[in-house]
């Protein structure tokens, strides 16, 4: 009797980075699909309004001219031009003086909802571009700490609950290069398309112009300056994630949704600010290259200046200071962005684990004294040992 009220009153415990207990990819893609989603219900309102700010000025100077749409996840072109359906929303009258009286202006006259405009079509990219870049990251990370801790146990170490800083930086760095690469192509598709009416067969024939001209490299023109800024923020922000958690005495195993919050807030905003000179390059000759391939005559891709001309020009006309531009802004972005997406990540990949081991949950007693290297099934036989007092 007293052996069943002791194991009656032993705490559940789950160790959610367990490979016994680590989800699936396909519910890291659930995971990481909503977290996309919500990041970009919250995040695109500021995107708008930065757009619409910077549409009022310079769409009296041309007509011929694209914004990169950034909703904290990915950038897309947003072209401006009259005879695009979906840039309607940028041409809507009325002047704004600032940030806040662009939102109380938009709220007002077009309906609280003109703050999503263009939403939807940026979703169709960013949604699947998050999915990869999340469940490629963590399956890298996890192969790399599994193989990490073997290393150890093989030479009689016992491993560290924390993990090691170069594995997340590692993880970050080919993840995003894997989901700039993927997406790329698709994106610049996507924007011809929507921008110049597009038929699948004309964009089929220009695809193939492309190809003729340049090789298949040619699809992956303009990758450069996103995989020089979004490559070194990625593997930044993770490393540094991972040291906040680890500060703050939180490990993998250990998932809480406020201290996810905070800590991805916090190494969204270091990364950023030491990425913001790349940042800058990358959306001059982003919007230069996007605009030579929707507005230049033909089919014809003309080639952008490197990046050491962008930065040249940039300190000459505005000094070092000049590459640093606009970094206040990007952290208003970047800093909840991060917050939201690594918040909302967390959660699912939590709630995922349980809904999995559910069953398991209702018989466990508190097994953390169990090596994490013991397999499922001994882990069942143990717990179920355990509740029947073996």
């Amino acid at each position: 009797m007293s052996k069943k009220d002791n194991t009656s009153e032993v705490s559940i415990s789950i160790d959610y980075d367990d490979p016994a207990y680590r989800i699936s990819p396909l519910q890291q893609a659930a995971a990481s699909c909503t977290g996309a989603l919500i990041t970009s219900l919250f995040v695109t309102p500021l995107d708008v309004v930065k757009i619409r700010l910077q549409s009022q000025q310079k769409i009296a100077q041309s007509q011929s001219k694209c914004f990169l749409y950034c909703n904290g996840l990915m950038d897309h072109f947003c072209s401006c031009s009259p005879d695009d359906p979906n840039s309607r929303w940028l041409q809507r009258p009325g002047h704004f003086n600032g940030t806040i009286d662009a939102f109380i202006k938009i709220s007002r006259t077009e309906g609280i909802s003109s703050l999503w405009s263009g939403l939807s079509p940026t979703l169709v990219l960013a949604v699947p571009a998050t999915i990869v870049y999340f469940v490629t990251y963590e399956q890298l990370k996890n192969h790399l700490k599994d193989d990490h801790r073997d290393k150890l146990l093989k030479i009689g170490q016992i491993p560290s609950k924390q993990t090691p800083l170069w594995i997340p930086l590692l993880s970050g760095a080919f993840a995003r290069v894997i989901s700039v690469s993927l997406v790329s192509p698709l994106e610049l598709f996507r924007t011809k398309m929507q921008s110049q009416k597009l038929s699948y067969y004309e964009m089929n024939l220009a695809v193939k112009t492309l190809i003729k001209q340049d090789g298949l490299r040619g699809l992956w023109k303009g990758i450069f300056p996103t995989l020089y800024r979004d490559v070194p923020f990625s593997a930044i922000y993770w490393m540094n994630y991972e040291s906040i958690k680890s500060l703050m005495g939180v490990t993998d195993s250990q998932p809480s949704f406020w201290i996810s919050f905070f800590s991805g807030a916090i190494s969204g905003s270091i990364a950023a600010s030491i990425t913001t000179p790349f940042d800058v390059v990358k959306t001059h000759q982003q919007i230069e290259f996007g605009e030579k391939n929707l507005y230049a005559a033909g089919n014809k891709v003309k080639a952008n200046r490197s990046t050491i001309e962008v930065i040249r020009e940039i300190r000459a006309e505005h000094g070092t200071r000049g590459l640093f531009a606009g970094l206040a802004p990007r952290l208003i972005k970047v800093a909840p962005a991060c917050a939201i997406m690594i918040s909302t990540f967390e959660y699912g990949k939590v709630f995922f684990s349980k809904w999995t081991n559910q069953p398991m949950d209702q018989l466990e007693p508190d097994i953390s004294s169990t090596p994490s290297f013991v397999s499922k099934d001994d882990r069942k036989s143990v717990m179920l040992g355990n509740k029947i007092g073996m």
